[in-house]
């Protein structure tokens, strides 16, 4: 039977959706794929498959041993452009880390993204586009799921969401690219409604504008509950008690929060970016600035007709990201890279 070497180092840090996509993936290819494939885990012996889910440098050394034996994949979570509103790095430690991210890139056989839009931005880098392959993330119905309604109460109770508020949610990590500053705003001008964010400074005090944000985070306004870091076990229990999810960012490749809050129907309210559009369609709102967010959360607040339409939309997207459909893409691209000679 042909392995599959999974390489990462993504639990190293907690609570980013490097993390998430990395357990969905291998959980999804262990279990749907069992009969082809044999999957091992940061196994320094490789396997027929490498597939680097991080771009630790002691992977990168791996490679040429990894080509000898089989075949080579990066899973591509990021690249300079999402970087850069992410940590705050001395100029030439960025030029560094920027210049052997794409090396990485270039070293492998195949490349694999989470989003169409970066293939045209991996090509800017002079990266072939015939070794690169979108395969969407997902999440799994196991994992992401509608709670009874005594179990929503009690998690409202334990975050101190009233009951009869309309909850607002953001999930990620917290830093200048996520639009929280643009989150708080909204939040101030809806007194009203109740806005939550789970997740925190993963990276600490290298966070791009860390002490703005801090501040903000320690002096939230009244209707705004930043909870901190939640394991990946209790966001599902977070997700229940939203009523929609609003994530303001200005930069990213395919959020798995996203594709959280669809698997529990809830409308999802992002930032109009292009990067959005071949893989959400129409089955989120978009706005451009606070007034838009504002408009669009005051509209859904009754729950009424126009909030029960989006829910509905975001049932087809988790739908269109269906586990039988991703673990299909995975099965042929995996048949497809498999060295002929084994």
């Amino acid at each position: 039977m042909l392995t599959i070497n999974m390489l990462s180092s993504a639990h190293k840090v907690k609570a980013q959706g490097v993390l998430s996509a990395y357990i969905e993936q291998v959980n999804l290819v262990e279990t749907g794929l069992k009969e082809q494939y044999t999957v091992t885990k940061n196994r320094m012996i490789p396997g027929h498959i490498n597939h680097y889910h991080t771009i630790d440098f002691k992977f990168f050394l791996s490679i040429p041993f990894a080509k000898i034996r089989g075949t080579t994949v990066a899973y591509v979570h990021f690249v300079p452009e999402t970087i850069e509103e992410s940590l705050k790095l001395p100029a030439f430690a960025k030029a560094i880390f920027y210049a052997y991210m794409i090396w990485f890139y270039r070293a492998v056989d195949h490349i694999v993204v989470v989003n169409p839009y970066f293939i045209e931005v991996l090509k800017k880098y002079k990266i072939d586009e015939r070794k690169v392959t979108y395969i969407p993330n997902f999440v799994s119905e196991d994992q992401f799921y509608r709670l009874p309604e005594a179990s929503i109460a009690a998690t409202k109770q334990k975050y101190a969401v009233p009951s009869d508020k309309f909850v607002v949610l953001g999930v990620g990590q917290v830093q200048t690219r996520k639009g929280i500053l643009d989150f708080i705003e909204t939040a101030k001008q809806l007194p009203d409604i109740q806005f939550i964010w789970a997740g925190g400074f993963s990276f600490g005090s290298i966070t791009e504008g860390y002490k703005e944000l801090k501040w903000h985070v320690d002096n939230p306004p009244e209707n705004v509950n930043f909870i901190g870091i939640i394991s990946r076990e209790e966001m599902n229990a977070v997700y229940n008690i939203a009523d929609i999810m609003f994530l303001p960012s200005y930069n990213e490749l395919f959020p798995m929060s996203i594709l959280e809050a669809l698997a529990l129907k809830i409308p999802v309210l992002l930032r109009n970016l292009d990067l959005y559009e071949n893989i959400l369609f129409d089955y989120y709102l978009k706005g451009d600035h606070v007034p838009g967010f504002v408009q669009i959360i005051k509209q859904l607040q009754p729950k009424g007709e126009d909030y029960n339409t989006w829910c509905n939309r975001s049932q087809q997207c988790h739908e269109y990201y269906s586990e039988r459909h991703v673990l299909e893409l995975w099965d042929h691209f995996y048949n497809d890279i498999t060295p002929h000679n084994q």
